[in-house]
């Protein structure tokens, strides 16, 4: 006996995206906000990174090169508060009015900064620096990760 199946319709379909899309990103934030929050325990404790030295892989000189802090205060710090400020954006998206209809293109719009800037941190420890730092590197690919998740999402919500 056929049964009668009928297509989601439309709207349930980027309902069930979206909630997708929060899922992915709060599991992809909470992975980035241990790992700046580790970076950021690295530079309030003066410490040195779990992090294997061979050839160009060298978190301590990464971590403590010229281009770990802009104006004194440690880019960790920054990772780690852009990570919280995205993750207080998605929990209050459905709260607050203002970011029940613009949410998706504010978060976007934060993420689009992260993503810019990590590609130039991934190109300074690549060229100007010459050491890769695996933790910096983890922290960029969850940064990618995230930016491609609202990709989309800016994508279905621009129409």
């Amino acid at each position: 006996m056929a049964q009668n199946v009928e297509a989601a319709p439309v709207a349930s379909r980027s309902i069930a995206s979206a909630i997708n899309a929060k899922t992915i990103s709060y599991a992809l934030l909470a992975l980035a906000i241990v790992v700046s929050g580790y970076l950021s325990y690295l530079k309030i404790a003066s410490a040195d990174a779990a992090c294997v030295a061979a050839g160009r892989i060298d978190c301590g000189t990464v971590l403590n090169s010229a281009y770990s802090e802009i104006g004194g205060i440690p880019i960790a710090w920054l990772g780690l508060a852009t990570n919280l400020i995205v993750l207080t954006l998605l929990l209050a998206q459905d709260r607050v009015p203002l970011l029940r209809e613009h949410g998706t293109l504010i978060v976007f719009g934060v993420l689009l900064f992260a993503f810019i800037y990590s590609v130039y941190l991934v190109y300074l420890q690549a060229a100007v620096i010459q050491a890769y730092c695996p933790w910096c590197l983890t922290h960029e690919a969850l940064i990618f990760g995230l930016f491609g998740v609202w990709v989309r999402q800016a994508w279905v919500a621009m129409g």
